[in-house]
């Protein structure tokens, strides 16, 4: 476990880093002082003293120090800082410039860094949490020879965690160094909960380790660079290790704790009968969850998984047949729509790979299957079953009424479907806007009478498929 200070203060302000350049044009690559380092900030009594918790003015001038390798000015300031201190300072004012810090024995340990945008500086700040009490070295360079100007260096002191055990629910904030922070979480009771890790100077990166082999390990599911795992946790102790995802950078992190907020206050079910028309809330956390469907005559089903959390998967098997789906949904929600002869059928749902977790929605819709009709008119709201001569074509008649927003799809699973409509102006066809070699036409129509083709992409196949009318 890495160690975490005692005592922990931060002098601070935030704001973005930038690029690092040091009075003295230090390279990045540069761990410890040269002589020249030596002879530039070794003469640090007459330096002005910095104050953890003190706001301090000055000014770069043509008369500050001077960089002869690039013609920038520095200036030179004293800090008495005390072990486990974490300090945090910033760099304001009008100055473009940058923050560099050495230790008493003038080894450089951090320095300002970041790129500036569309020629307009950012805010310089460093971080450092101090391992050794003394006598340090802040330099406030200019970022090149035109740099001069007023600037302001800002400081205040923060606590941070100390502890390795942390409540349920709670929030710590902790400094990442030379590795990751461990804790402990003891879970009272089951149930479904959440833990974030949030930083703007690390990638978060989290692993959650429990009872019976738990573990649960997570980089960017809060969004930009920080961490979360939410999951359904039995009582026990568990291990959580809270670290960046390359264990290299060192930063401040926030940790939050607590019970997941569940949409719309719905309970979940993580298995059962799904009802047409009656969606479920479940929870996925790595292992597929299964559900049954009853159907009492035949139908055209669309079954739905949602989630914001993950990629959504779908299998359907049962009565001989077994179809899958991954994003045939809006986004990376699935989908899956196909005729279904009257019995009982299992869904699978879970991720696309296997990964992740989160909450999602399982929904199931059905409409009736009429008998075979190889023409005729097609109504909104109902399904027909009909067969494909080689080289034929199928042709309903469409009677819209009110005009909106409609949908038509056709389905086979004997050859590669094309669909038509045509009608008061209009012609649309569609090649495989459905699931996989299946067609979908989506358009408004108006009120009148339109012209439905079903026919295979290819004149010598047939087969049997499903054309389905739907209001949207």
């Amino acid at each position: 476990m890495a160690k975490r200070a005692s005592s922990i203060t931060l002098a601070a302000l935030g704001g973005a880093a930038i690029g690092l350049v040091v009075g003295w044009q230090l390279p990045d690559s540069a761990l410890s002082a040269t002589p020249a380092i030596e002879t530039a900030v070794a003469d640090t009594a007459s330096s002005p003293a910095l104050e953890l918790g003190e706001r301090l003015r000055g000014e770069l001038t043509s008369a500050s120090e001077l960089n002869g390798k690039d013609g920038s000015r520095f200036e030179r300031f004293r800090l008495s800082l005390e072990e486990g201190t974490l300090i945090e300072i910033e760099l304001g004012g009008p100055l473009h410039g940058s923050l560099t810090l050495y230790d008493p024995e003038l080894q450089l340990l951090a320095a300002s860094a970041g790129p500036t945008y569309y020629e307009v500086p950012a805010a310089a700040s460093l971080r450092r949490r101090i391992d050794e009490s003394g006598d340090y070295v802040l330099v406030v360079s200019g970022q090149d020879m035109h740099s001069y100007g007023p600037f302001t260096l800002s400081s205040r002191q923060m606590e941070l965690t100390t502890e390795d055990t942390l409540a349920m629910p709670s929030r710590a904030d902790g400094w990442l160094q030379d590795g990751g922070d461990t804790y402990t979480i003891t879970i009272e009771e089951s149930g479904l909960y959440q833990i974030e890790m949030r930083s703007s100077d690390v990638d978060a990166y989290l692993v959650l380790e429990g009872p019976n082999g738990y573990r649960r390990e997570d980089d960017d599911s809060a969004g930009n660079l920080d961490a979360r795992i939410a999951d359904f946790l039995e009582p026990g102790e568990y291990r959580l290790t809270a670290r960046s995802a390359y264990g290299q950078n060192s930063g401040l992190y926030t940790l939050e704790l607590g019970p997941h907020e569940l949409a719309s206050g719905e309970s979940l079910r993580n298995s059962g009968e799904l009802m047409i028309e009656e969606p479920l809330f479940g929870w996925y956390s790595g292992a597929a969850l299964e559900y049954r469907l009853h159907l009492e005559a035949p139908a055209v089903i669309t079954l739905d998984m949602l989630s914001s959390d993950f990629d959504a998967f779908l299998e359907l098997h049962g009565e001989g047949i077994f179809v899958s789906d991954d994003d045939g949904g809006e986004g990376l929600n699935a989908r899956l729509m196909r005729p279904l002869e009257a019995g009982d059928y299992s869904i699978m749902a879970r991720s696309h790979s296997g990964h992740g977790s989160g909450l999602f929605e399982l929904r199931a819709g059905a409409v009736a299957l009429d008998e075979i009709a190889n023409e005729g008119q097609l109504e909104s709201g109902r399904a027909l079953q009909a067969w494909l001569e080689p080289g034929a074509r199928n042709t309903y008649e469409v009677v819209i009424e009110e005009p909106g927003h409609y949908r038509f799809d056709l389905h086979s699973d004997d050859f590669d479907a094309f669909l038509e409509l045509d009608g008061n102006g209009l012609f649309l066809s569609d090649d495989d806007g459905g699931e996989g070699m299946n067609s979908r036409i989506s358009t408004h129509l108006d009120a009148g009478t339109y012209r439905a083709t079903a026919r295979a992409y290819g004149n010598s196949e047939g087969g049997s498929f499903t054309l389905l009318l739907s209001s949207e």
